[in-house]
């Protein structure tokens, strides 16, 4: 695979942050006064059929601004951040020439990553390995996996979850492909010497100041998709009958453990619990991620006058130009 790189960028407008931080709202506000096409960050809102687990942003909400990167991918197909690079540099280079700004918006830390940064070559998928790290991951479990990835590649282990199979899967079959760390296949940039994709970017992160008012969010917005019928579309996607619950698309949060209490690998009584649990782990990471970027502009989401905050970053961002 050739490497993906961004060191070229148009000039942009970024605006990240953990899932439930008020994302949707901020880009619509900036949206309101500025001449913006928004581009999804998000590995979930690719996905065509998966709107209630994904918060995808609503049909007057998609009209208000045009919007690119959702529903492109059907849930049998993966969508890559190598993919993603692609599409997201020609969509920004389009959208300048029709004299609008690229707004970048999304939670899905990795696909800023690499955009910023561009992806080294890896190694590509192994069958056979893949197939023998499940086996022992079916006798031992993927916290016991996780544990040996801990050994090998501690900067990759650090950010996943003891039970995130499909990523621990993905780190340890690199390795043992390679004999390298996944992580030592992102490129890294000195904070002191950022790429030019980066210098071409205002990045905005919205960071909660108080742990405990995201949690809550979380909370309300799960309490919203299960009233809202994520059941029901999980049920939906299951009827298909081509899906199933390894696919990157069935391991988004929510979806994973909707599909799990449907085949009784827990009572559904606790897929509320599990759920919100998953939802705040993927924020914790998320703001792991966030921290480690250079050159962001951080914005307390539980501010009260956040939006102002970020509008006020946005217009002096267009006074730049």
């Amino acid at each position: 695979m050739e490497k993906a790189a961004s060191t070229d960028l148009p000039r942009c407008l970024a605006l990240a942050g953990p899932t439930a931080s008020g994302k949707t709202a901020a880009a619509l506000a900036i949206a309101a006064k500025l001449p913006v096409e928004i581009i999804s960050v998000d590995s979930a809102l690719v996905y065509r059929g998966m709107d209630i687990g994904t918060a995808k942003p609503s049909a007057a909400e998609l009209a208000a601004v045009p919007h690119h990167l959702i529903d492109i991918r059907d849930p049998l197909q993966a969508y890559s951040a190598a993919e993603f690079v692609y599409d997201a540099t020609e969509l920004m280079y389009a959208i300048h020439a029709r004299g609008r700004h690229p707004l970048l918006v999304g939670g899905t830390m990795l696909y800023f990553k690499a955009l910023f940064d561009g992806i080294d070559d890896m190694p590509k998928a192994d069958a056979q390995v893949r197939a023998q790290i499940e086996a022992e991951a079916q006798a031992r479990g993927w916290p016991a996996l996780h544990a040996e990835l801990m050994r090998v590649d501690p900067v990759t282990a650090a950010r996943l979850a003891p039970a995130d199979a499909q990523r621990i899967q993905r780190a340890l079959e690199v390795y043992r492909v390679s004999g390298l760390p996944l992580s030592s296949f992102h490129k890294r940039k000195d904070d002191a010497q950022p790429s030019a994709a980066m210098k071409a970017t205002t990045l905005i992160s919205l960071e909660p100041a108080d742990r405990a008012w995201l949690h809550e969010r979380i909370a309300l917005r799960f309490d919203a998709m299960l009233a809202g019928g994520l059941l029901d579309e999980v049920q939906r996607l299951r009827a298909r009958g081509d899906l199933h619950a390894e696919l990157p698309s069935m391991r988004c949060v929510g979806y994973r453990q909707a599909w799990e209490a449907l085949d009784g690998v827990f009572p559904m009584g606790e897929l509320r619990e599990r759920g919100i649990y998953a939802t705040r782990q993927l924020a914790k990471r998320q703001i792991t991620w966030l921290r480690s970027m250079p050159q962001r502009r951080v914005v307390a989401c539980d501010a009260p006058d956040a939006l102002q905050q970020v509008l006020q970053i946005a217009l002096a961002w267009q006074q730049e130009a």
